[in-house]
């Protein structure tokens, strides 16, 4: 018969998490002698020690950083296992939550969502969130996808799933009438700019092509959110890039247009998220549905069978 107590393997795993025995005490209402006991309890009949303990600090062991990934995985399960069975026969209109890129372009956004617009029997939720929260929330379980448009890697702790939904083109827009070259050179030396502020791949793209052909160019602002620079862009004479997508709207009314494509420059957006057991019926459904719409394009990146990862 196993030696594995299951309750003193999640108290070990919530120590664990959080680092502090005193902290985890108070989160569980218990006290923490009990606290300290209970692992003690699991170290015994495990034989081994799971932590190093140096006055008030926890520190885990070879043999606890093992368990650790072990329960991480156990219970993470258990979390699937529980909204399995709560939902009975009804996985298919069970709520899809969607965690976004704060600064993300809204209407990429609201492409991907179409196929979940005109569905009376799917309810869905959007999140709104940086990089880190999204990663965080899709490792808690709170959101069943990621709508980014940086590229996520694993680590030791956890496995990210993730694929490229689009690759677009990055576009030279502004106000029509102005006496510009398809392509980038002197005719546009002499004018403004509004362009993505920071550690951002389209302005360091738009920066050394700005080097390439010479280009001193004269920035008013900057923003590293795409709706504001959509806002910078309608409301001010002066030039942007961004991927068509974004002012999709304004480009049909002809309020903006297109002068010129940035040559060997584009935005990725991906889709991200984690290995688990159980899966939303209505994601790849969603994932396939995008992957035919003409904003993918083609540039949809999917394993070597043709079939998403996620």
């Amino acid at each position: 018969m196993s030696r594995l107590n299951y309750h003193h393997l999640y108290y070990f795993w919530q120590v664990a998490r959080h680092g502090n025995l005193t902290q985890t005490a108070r989160q569980l209402h218990i006290s923490q002698s009990a606290l300290s006991s209970q692992i003690k309890q699991l170290e015994q009949a495990m034989q081994v020690q799971l932590f190093e303990r140096q006055g008030r600090t926890l520190t885990l062991t070879e043999s606890g950083y093992q368990a650790m990934n072990y329960a991480e995985e156990i219970f993470r399960q258990g979390e699937e296992l529980e909204q399995l069975l709560s939902s009975g026969g009804a996985l298919s209109s069970a709520t899809i939550r969607i965690g976004t890129l704060s600064t993300m372009s809204r209407n990429f956004i609201e492409q991907f969502i179409q196929p979940l617009v005109n569905q009376r029997e799917c309810r869905y939720v959007l999140q709104s969130m940086d990089q880190t929260g999204l990663l965080h929330a899709l490792s808690d379980h709170q959101l069943d996808l990621a709508l980014t448009n940086i590229a996520v890697r694993g680590t030791n702790k956890q496995i990210w799933q993730y694929q490229q939904l689009a690759r677009q083109p990055v576009a030279v827009i502004g106000w029509p009438g102005k006496a510009l070259s398809p392509t980038l050179d002197a005719s546009y030396q002499q004018q403004a700019w509004v362009l993505p502020y920071g550690d951002n791949p389209i302005r360091s793209g738009f920066d050394a092509i700005s080097a390439q052909y010479q280009l001193k160019p004269y920035i008013m602002a900057e923003a590293n959110d795409m709706a504001m620079l959509r806002l910078l862009t309608r409301d001010n004479d002066a030039l942007a890039v961004m991927p068509e997508v974004v002012v999709r709207d304004e480009l049909d009314s002809g309020m903006l247009t297109r002068y010129a494509l940035l040559p060997s420059v584009y935005e990725p957006f991906y889709a991200v998220s984690i290995k688990r057991q159980w899966v939303h019926p209505q994601l790849n459904s969603l994932l396939d549905a995008f992957s035919a719409s003409p904003l993918a394009h083609g540039d949809d990146l999917r394993d070597g069978n043709g079939q998403s990862n996620i």
